[in-house]
């Protein structure tokens, strides 16, 4: 009995060594199972030579030491002499003699980018990393540090890296009561309350992990913005997360309410023109740098969704752009200014709007000024064409907006890994400057030679303990932060590097996870938004279908207004002979959407009024070639469950029934966008799902009465 006992105990414990909540994020530093790398690697990391004292310096030793701690069993002796170190790191104004190889340049590499080399010293073999800063340094160790993760041989190495992006962004939607807008992982980080008195690990935990992906900038606060946060005891709190982040080079941005002069500053007016709130603004920048002096700046959402902004004074963006970039000008600040704008009042196509109301700006504004462009002109929707700003302003700095949290693409519950959304974008050609000008090239500033540039994520980071939620939410963390650092990687690349850290280096493993991750937004899309259908989920909440609301008093925020289903076919005409919205790309770009018979399928029912008779390239209708994505979504999560079980083995046990359990409330998700879609629809369409699927088992009157006062992110 004595013994039964000793060996329930043993296991217990052994399960609650190996149990992994998803804390450590792709930083966890597991042993390494590649016997003949580990000889190699402890070899390597058993004696390291660091040069400088600074503060990240430190941060390099301690990461240093943690990750051999935990991959290799050992500790590494530190010592001072340049030459006798295996592992040589330091700023290059540090080095002297005999200094990195000469056959890699550092000047190109600017403030951040970095240098790996091997070279023989004396007959011993040694491996440099060093950059222009000590912040180019700490990049080079985490890239160093992703290679031993990911069981990369170390033989060869010469390798220069350097950010394709200078903003590296991360916008938070949190509010000051830490609540978080459209937030599926819990509550806000940030602790106002015992701020700046406690800084909590996890602030720390937060700073090491977007410096280990190159992300160098966070906004702390929603774009639904509170003027509190410009008051003087938020301020300190701030500083105490500015001088938290800075030595891992990371900037604190705010988000600022344009009527902040009336809120806070006591004035009648918010007016941009208006020489006191210009000062009321200029005096604000010097209390904030006061503060914070090396602050980014301001993010602004204005006359948008209810926001104010300078509309409401007869002004234009960049007029109240230009009195924000005014104020922060003198301390090397940026203003970034979102381009999501559209009014209730305006009857034209929202898609149009945007593009409508900046395009006249273009070239007024100040040198300071970026504007925030959401990838497409809906919303973060599963999948909608690049936004038509991108490559129409080619004298304004134009940074990207994604969104890293799954607002429409099933929030928490679903794994949607979106690395292949970013990607889709960045890649598609506006031709505004001819064949090859990319959304990426349009945004790192290389086509109209901008000296600004960057692009942001909506995080979607709360204080769940595995920071997403989801726990491969993390992968789009992780994948912003990589396509930041460079927009060529792949897709393929960035799911087989945080699986790898993530998980396990087991090849099986590897090939099967990857597999389900690059197909897992394809297959959203296919069981909620398929051949083009966009914004027909629940309102407010956004979460699941509603194509049905047509009672909200904005006729932009009805679903019915986007899919536009009648008895003759559905879709919303944004050709010539609808609202126009294509002429607002390049011809070129347009080409693949303006006719009917030779539309990009993916797109079909964005740019056309579809009948339901039409005959698809499949050889379907269109009725039933809806009917089959909605099916073949569903059945595809249910292949997504299969193949998760059949991985078992290489995962622990706590995260493995997380992302199983997960997998069941997606899969009965997909059949519930498929039921109620298809109940919707087939009122206009009369015609029969096909014999040969499951019929509904629920009517479409029990999907309308369905509600969800509890649904987070609200």
């Amino acid at each position: 009995m004595k013994k039964l006992l000793l060996s329930i105990l043993l296991l217990a414990s052994a399960t609650f060594l190996f149990a992994e909540d998803g804390y450590d994020l792709w930083m966890r530093y597991k042993a390494v199972e590649n016997k003949s790398l580990l000889t190699s690697y402890k070899s390597l990391l058993k004696e390291i030579t660091i040069k400088g004292n600074s503060a990240t310096m430190q941060i390099v030793k301690d990461e240093l030491i943690k990750a051999s701690e935990g991959m290799l069993n050992q500790v590494p002796l530190f010592n001072d002499s340049l030459i006798d170190g295996n592992l040589v790191i330091g700023n290059i104004g540090l080095f002297g003699t005999p200094g990195p190889s000469p056959t890699i340049t550092i000047k190109e590499i600017g403030s951040e980018g970095f240098v790996i080399s091997k070279r023989n010293i004396k007959g011993k073999s040694q491996i440099n990393i060093t950059a222009n800063t000590d912040i180019g340094v700490l990049y080079g160790v985490f890239h160093f540090l992703r290679l031993l993760q990911t069981e990369h041989p170390i033989d060869k190495l010469e390798f220069t890296s350097a950010p394709k992006l200078q903003l590296r962004l991360l916008n938070h939607w949190d509010n000051l009561d830490r609540t978080v807008e459209r937030g599926y992982a819990g509550f806000s980080l940030w602790n106002w309350h015992t701020l700046p008195g406690l800084i909590d690990k996890r602030y720390i935990d937060y700073a090491r992990a977007n410096a280990s992906i190159g992300i160098n900038g966070t906004v702390l606060t929603n774009v639904n913005a509170n003027a509190t946060i410009l008051t003087a005891p938020y301020l300190s709190k701030v500083a105490a997360l500015a001088n938290t982040f800075r030595p891992y080079g990371i900037k604190v941005y705010l988000t600022a309410r344009f009527s902040a002069p009336i809120e806070i500053g006591g004035l009648k007016t918010a007016d941009p023109l208006d020489e006191g709130v210009r000062n009321w603004w200029k005096e604000k920048a010097r209390e904030i740098y006061s503060y914070i002096p090396d602050f980014g700046g301001f993010l602004v959402k204005a006359n948008s969704e209810g926001q104010p902004g300078p509309q409401d004074y007869k002004r234009t963006h960049a007029d109240g752009a230009n009195t924000l970039a005014d104020a922060v000008a003198p301390f090397k600040g940026i203003v970034i200014w979102r381009a999501f704008v559209y009014a209730a009042e305006n009857p034209d196509d929202r898609h149009k709007q945007a593009y409508d109301d900046f395009v006249p700006l273009d070239g007024k504004f100040r040198n300071n000024v970026m504007v925030q462009v959401k990838n497409g002109a809906i919303d973060f929707m599963p999948r909608e064409p690049f936004h038509p700003l991108f490559g129409a302003m080619p004298k304004t700095p134009l940074m990207m907006e994604f969104q890293v949290t799954q607002e429409y693409l099933g929030q928490a519950t679903n794994l949607v890994y979106l690395a292949p959304l970013f990607k889709e974008v960045l890649n598609s050609d506006t031709y505004s400057n001819g064949k090859g000008s990319t959304v990426a090239k349009v945004i790192d500033g290389s086509i109209d030679k901008h000296s600004l540039n960057g692009m942001a994520g909506v995080s979607n980071i709360g204080n769940d303990i595995n920071w997403c939620g989801h726990p491969f939410a993390q992968a789009n963390w992780y994948a912003l932060g990589r396509l930041n650092w460079d927009y060529n990687l792949s897709s393929e690349k960035i799911a087989d590097e945080w699986l790898r850290m993530t998980f396990t280096n087991n090849a099986s493993f590897i090939t099967n996870a990857r597999k389900m991750m690059l197909e897992s937004r394809d297959i959203m899309v296919q069981y909620s938004n398929p051949i083009g259908l966009h914004h027909i989920m629940g309102t407010g909440h956004h979460y699941g279908p509603a194509p049905w609301v047509s009672n909200l008093n904005r006729p932009e925020w009805n679903p019915v207004y986007y899919h536009k289903a009648d008895s003759a076919g559905i879709g919303f005409n944004r050709t010539s002979s609808g609202s126009n919205a294509i002429a607002q790309y390049f011809p070129e770009a347009r080409k693949v959407w303006e006719e009917i018979n030779s539309c990009d399928e993916k797109y079909l029912l964005w740019f056309h009024h579809v009948s339901w008779h039409f005959k698809m390239k499949s050889g379907r209708t269109l009725w039933d070639e809806l009917c089959y994505q909605f099916y073949n979504g569903a059945e595809r999560v249910k292949q997504m469950q299969k193949n998760w079980n059949g991985l078992k083995q290489f995962v622990d046990v706590d995260r493995f029934e997380h992302v199983k359990q997960l997998l069941g409330i997606q899969y009965s998700e997909a059949v519930w966008w498929r039921n109620a879609c298809l109940l919707y629809f087939q009122t206009f369409s009369k015609m029969p799902i096909p014999s040969h699927y499951e019929k509904p088992d629920k009517s479409l009157e029990y999907y309308k009465s369905l509600r969800f006062p509890f649904a987070p992110g609200n």
